[in-house]
C-alpha cells in the first residue's frame, strides 16, 4: 500500500460515507478496479487492508465529532443527568436513548452477517448489484416522502429501531449506510434534516466500537509493527478533512434538494461496474 492509494481511499471514503452512495462498495471498487489496471492481485482480507478501512472510517468519526461537537457534547451531559435522575423528558437525553438503542438494534443485525460481508468485499459485480437496489430503495423513499402528509421532527422509539436495523443491513458493502437510514427515516415520516442528523449520529458508536474490538480481538500487536503507517495516518487524515466538508454541504443539500439524483449516481455507477468486470470475464 502506498501514499498515494491511501490517499485516493481518504477521498473516496470521506465523501461516500456520508453522501449515501455506499462508502464500503467505493473502496471494493476502487481497490479491484486498481488492482486490474495494474495487473496485480488483491487480498483485501489482509490485516493492512481491513486496518486501513477502519482508519479511514474513524476520519469520518472524527469529521462527526467536530462538526456536531456542540449538539454531541449537550446530548452525552443531557443522557447521563437523565441516568441518575430517570427522567428522559429533555429532547437532548431522548436523542441518547434513541442513538444507543439504534446501535444495539444495529448491532443485532450487523453481528451475523459480519462474515457473508466479508467475503462480498472481493466480488465487485455482486456489490455493484446491491448498490443499485441502494439507488432503488432512495427513489422509492423520495416517493413515499413526496406524497407523505405531515412530516415531523420529532424522533421516537419506532425510528430508532428501524433506523437501527437499516444501519445493520448496511453491513453488506453495496448497501450505503448513509442511504438506508435516511430513506428510512423518510419512509417512517421523518423529515430530511432530522433523518439526515440522526444518520449522522448514529454511526459514533458503530465506529467507536470496531475501533477498539478489532485491533484487540483480530489483530497480532506485532503484525502493526509491518504497517505502512504514514500511509495510514495521511488517509485517515484525507478522510476527515473531506468527510467534514462534505457532512457541510450535504446537510445544505438535502434541506432543499431530492435524493434522486444520488439514486440515478448507485446506479448508472452499478451497471458501469457491472459492465466493467464482465467485459473482462468476457475477454478472458
Amino acid at each position: 500500500m502506498t501514499i498515494l492509494q491511501a490517499i485516493i481511499l481518504g477521498i473516496v471514503q470521506g465523501l461516500s460515507e456520508f453522501l449515501p452512495i455506499s462508502s464500503s462498495a467505493h473502496i471494493v471498487f476502487t481497490q479491484n478496479i486498481t488492482a486490474v489496471l495494474n495487473g496485480s492481485t488483491i487480498d483485501l482480507g489482509s490485516a493492512q487492508q481491513i486496518f486501513l478501512s477502519m482508519m479511514l472510517h474513524v476520519g469520518t468519526l472524527i469529521a462527526v465529532l467536530i462538526y456536531f461537537k456542540k449538539e454531541i457534547w449537550d446530548i452525552t451531559k443531557d443522557f447521563f443527568k437523565a441516568l441518575w435522575t430517570k427522567d428522559f423528558s429533555n429532547t437532548n437525553a431522548k436523542m441518547g436513548a434513541y442513538i444507543l438503542i439504534g446501535t444495539v438494534f444495529t448491532v443485532l443485525v450487523a453481528y451475523p452477517l459480519k462474515d457473508i460481508s466479508e467475503k462480498l468485499m472481493v466480488y465487485p459485480e455482486i456489490v455493484a448489484f446491491l448498490l443499485i437496489l441502494t439507488g432503488f430503495v432512495l427513489f422509492f423513499s423520495e416517493f413515499k416522502s413526496k406524497h407523505q402528509k405531515e412530516h415531523t421532527d420529532q424522533l421516537s422509539l419506532k425510528h430508532a429501531i428501524l433506523i437501527g436495523l437499516a444501519q445493520g443491513l448496511a453491513a453488506f458493502p453495496g448497501f450505503s449506510r448513509s442511504g438506508w437510514t435516511i430513506a428510512t427515516g423518510l419512509f417512517t415520516g421523518l423529515d430530511r434534516v432530522t433523518s439526515t442528523k440522526f444518520s449522522f449520529l448514529l454511526v459514533i458508536p458503530i465506529i467507536l466500537g470496531t475501533s477498539i474490538v478489532y485491533p484487540m480481538l483480530e489483530i497480532n500487536p506485532q503484525e502493526l509493527a509491518t504497517f505502512n503507517w504514514t500511509a495510514i495516518l495521511i488517509g485517515t487524515l484525507v478522510s476527515a478533512v473531506v468527510g467534514y466538508v462534505c457532512i457541510k454541504y450535504f446537510l445544505k443539500f438535502v434541506a432543499k434538494f431530492s435524493m434522486n439524483f444520488f439514486a440515478y449516481y448507485c446506479i448508472i455507477v452499478g451497471l458501469m461496474v457491472i459492465s466493467f468486470f464482465a467485459g473482462l470475464a468476457v475477454g478472458h
